[in-house]
């Protein structure tokens, strides 16, 4: 069937169209499938590759530029895992953000471990040394000054210091309240579909104030979608 949005398609592109205007309200995969008359398996294909299209929106974006960053860690996985107290992240995924305040975008990437050294080399990847960045203070962000990184400053959350002026991270803290209702809102994710929908989620931070459907319609016909 031939259609201009997916190669070698079997769907017609109004379900296409269809499909993508459900997903850009962030509508369920069930539901869709409902509304649409397509197969729950047909229709999770689709929509993986979407996501991963997202995925590759994301990671070609141009985040490298002199502004005001807010950098923080954030947890997701079961509340408590057994045996483990407090801050630990055994049997979590730790993801690293950064939250560009004169974009009013933000960057995410999933890391083994919260050291300096991983910190480090996700932030050198985006923020220049010129830049401003605004942290908690964990100690894994001592080094930044360090490392050229000359306007770093803390919240010392430790003591009850969430904001001093301008000194917070309320931006990617923001972000990662919106991510964790999402993550909760499909009983959460394993593996490389929670990577895929972290995108998503960043995508859809950093797209909030356009027209999603639009957008996805027109990038699709540039270059159509190849179904895995």
């Amino acid at each position: 069937m031939k259609n201009k949005y997916v190669f070698r398609s079997h769907i017609s592109e109004r379900q296409f169209r269809d499909i993508i205007r459900y997903f850009s309200i962030d509508m369920e995969a069930s539901t869709i499938a409902l509304l649409t008359g397509i197969s729950t398996n047909s229709l999770r294909k689709i929509l993986k590759a979407v996501r991963l299209r997202l995925f590759k929106i994301c990671e070609q974006e141009d985040h490298c530029h002199e502004s005001i960053f807010e950098c923080d860690q954030s947890y997701f996985g079961a509340r408590r895992v057994r045996g483990v107290r407090g801050r630990g992240s055994k049997g979590k995924t730790i993801v690293f953000g950064i939250y560009d305040r004169r974009r009013e975008s933000v960057y995410t990437r999933v890391i083994k471990q919260v050291d300096s050294k991983t910190i480090l080399k996700v932030i050198k990847a985006v923020v220049t040394c010129s830049s401003t960045i605004y942290t908690d203070g964990f100690r894994s962000y001592i080094p930044l000054k360090k490392n050229r990184y000359l306007h770093h400053e803390t919240v010392e959350h430790g003591r009850n210091e969430f904001a001093r002026n301008e000194v917070h991270v309320n931006g990617i803290e923001n972000f990662w309240g919106i991510t964790k209702i999402s993550m909760m809102k499909r009983k959460g994710f394993k593996g490389s579909s929670f990577l895929l929908h972290l995108k998503e989620c960043e995508f859809r931070f950093n797209h909030r104030h356009s027209n999603i459907y639009h957008f996805l319609l027109s990038i699709f016909r540039k270059c159509p979608l190849k179904l895995y």
